[in-house]
């Protein structure tokens, strides 16, 4: 499986989030015209499973459940709040979407495309947190385009 997956893929997500993952990305692309990254480390110490940015400077975040048990064990998700402008669950057609909380945001998706089944309330970032978070958006895209170019060693 390893060989089909993208070489920016770090191995740690399960072949359901890398489906959900995808087709999330490909909806926020095709659909809201967003640009994607993949598990973004923030500056809390967690790490964003999508970071999407908006043509007007949005910043959205998905956290990706693939199982109830997904769900049930990880009560960081409140955590990411503080870093986008909406926050959004993503969860594959399978799992109830009855589990989520509704006062956040409810994406469906499988390898293929997704569905904003709920939308998320809006809540704006502060300025210097926008700005923040942009350049490190802007040096991460930088140095993953780089990573794809020269896969060699790093300094």
């Amino acid at each position: 499986m390893a060989e089909d997956l993208p070489p920016i893929v770090d191995l740690r997500q399960s072949a359901t989030a890398l489906r959900v993952q995808r087709g999330v990305m490909r909806m926020l692309r095709e659909r809201h015209d967003m640009a994607c990254y993949a598990e973004v480390p923030l500056s809390n110490g967690r790490r964003a499973d999508v970071l999407a940015v908006g043509p007007k400077g949005e910043i959205w975040i998905i956290e990706i459940k693939s199982s109830l048990i997904d769900f049930q064990v990880d009560r960081k998700w409140p955590e990411y709040r503080e870093f986008s402008d909406r926050f959004f669950f993503a969860k594959p057609p399978e799992l109830d979407g009855e589990i989520f909380p509704k006062s956040e945001g409810l994406i469906v998706a499988d390898g293929h495309d997704g569905a904003i089944l709920r939308d998320s309330p809006d809540t704006p970032l502060a300025p210097a947190r926008r700005k923040a978070l942009m350049l490190k958006l802007a040096r991460m895209g930088a140095d993953r385009i780089h990573v794809l170019m020269d896969p060699g060693p790093r300094l």
